[in-house]
C-alpha cells in the first residue's frame, strides 16, 4: 500500500505545473529549522549555576572588559590562598580581561576575588571592591555614565553652569536679543529642547532612585537601540535620541530666523538653559522635589511660549 506522502506527491505531479509545485514544497520542507534543544535547569552544572548566579547580581563575569582608570593597579600574581606572593601593577589605561571568578568566604574584607589579566604575561588576583574602584568597563557610553554619575563633579558643574548662564542671559538682555522663555522666537523647538532636556533628566534621576540594579546592569552592558531595553530604560533613550533630534531641528530653525551673530548668542543661550535644566532637575529629583518642579516648568513654560506667538502674529 502506497504511503500517504506518495500518495500527495502522485497528486501534485499530475496538477498543472507540477513540477515546480513539487520543487517549491521541497524547498520548504528544506528549510524547516530543527530547533536545538537548550539544557535545562536541571542539566546545569554547579559551575555554570554559580557563574550565571554571579552575572545576574554583579551584571559581568569571565571574558568581561575593562579599562584600568587609577594611576596603578596592584594584582598578586599567585592564588589569593597562598600566603607569600609577588605583585605586578598595571598602568592607567591598560586594557584588561577577566579570567576567573573565585569566592573565598573566609575573607572578612571581601570574599570575591578576581584574576584579571592584560597579556600572558601581566596578570593576577585581586579582590573585587579594589578592582571596581581602579577600574570601568570599556565601552565609552560606560565611561560617560561613570562620568557624569560623579556627584562632586555635578554640583562643581551646576555651580559652573549657573554663572555662565547668567552671564549669557544678562548679555543677552543688555543687547536686546532673544532668548528662550523670555523674549523667544515664534519657532517651538528651542522650548521643546529645553523641556525634553528636563525631563529626561528628571527620568535619568528617577531611574537611578528606583531602578539601580536595572542601571547598573545597563552601565555594564550600555546600548543606543531602545527596542533591546526594559520599558523605562528605553524611554530614556528615546528620550536622549530625541533631544539629539529637536537640538538640530532647533538649530536649522533659529539660523534660518535670525542673523548669524544673533542665532549664535541666541544658541549659546539655549545651551546654557538646557545644561541648567539638566543639573536642577537631575538633582532635584533624587530628593523628589523635581516632580513638582517639572510640572510647573511645563506650565510655565508653555503658557509663556503661547503668549509670546499671540505678540508676533506674523512672525
Amino acid at each position: 500500500m502506497e504511503s500517504l506522502t506518495h500518495r500527495i506527491i502522485q497528486s501534485l505531479r499530475k496538477l498543472p505545473l507540477g513540477g515546480s509545485l513539487w520543487g517549491l514544497l521541497f524547498l520548504l520542507a528544506s528549510c524547516y529549522n530543527y530547533q536545538q534543544r537548550t539544557p535545562d535547569a536541571w542539566s546545569l552544572t554547579d559551575e555554570q549555576i554559580d557563574s550565571i548566579s554571579f552575572t545576574t547580581t554583579h551584571h559581568y563575569s569571565e571574558g568581561y572588559n575593562f579599562i584600568v582608570r587609577a594611576d596603578t593597579l596592584a594584582l598578586r600574581t599567585h592564588h589569593p590562598f597562598e600566603y607569600f606572593t609577588d605583585t605586578i601593577y598595571l598602568s592607567e589605561d591598560d586594557d584588561i580581561v577577566v579570567a576567573d571568578i573565585l569566592t573565598i568566604p573566609s575573607d572578612t574584607i571581601d570574599s570575591i576575588w578576581i584574576r584579571l589579566a592584560h597579556d600572558q604575561t601581566h596578570q593576577g588576583w585581586i579582590r573585587e571592591c579594589d578592582m571596581l574602584n581602579g577600574v570601568w568597563p570599556s565601552s565609552p557610553i560606560s565611561q560617560f555614565i561613570e562620568t557624569f554619575s560623579d556627584m562632586h563633579l555635578l554640583w562643581g558643574l551646576t555651580l559652573l553652569i549657573i554663572v555662565v548662564t547668567a552671564y549669557i542671559l544678562r548679555r543677552q538682555l543688555r543687547l536686546g536679543c532673544p532668548m528662550v522663555h523670555l523674549n523667544d522666537i515664534p519657532s517651538p523647538y528651542p522650548m521643546a529642547l529645553a523641556l525634553l532636556v528636563a525631563t529626561a533628566a528628571t527620568i535619568y534621576a528617577s531611574i537611578q532612585l528606583f531602578g539601580d540594579e536595572s542601571w547598573r546592569h545597563f552601565y555594564y552592558h550600555p546600548t543606543l537601540n531602545p527596542f533591546t531595553l526594559p520599558p523605562h530604560l528605553a524611554v530614556f533613550i528615546t528620550m536622549v535620541w530625541g533631544i539629539i533630534i529637536i537640538a538640530i531641528a532647533a538649530a536649522d530653525d533659529v539660523f534660518h530666523r535670525l542673523p548669524i551673530g544673533t542665532a549664535t548668542l541666541y544658541l549659546g543661550g539655549l545651551a546654557a538653559i538646557c545644561a541648567l535644566a539638566y543639573v536642577v532637575f537631575s538633582i532635584s529629583t533624587l530628593y523628589y522635589v523635581g516632580y513638582p518642579l517639572l510640572i510647573a516648568y511645563f506650565l510655565w513654560a508653555i503658557r509663556r511660549h503661547i503668549r509670546m506667538r499671540k505678540q508676533q502674529p506674523h512672525s
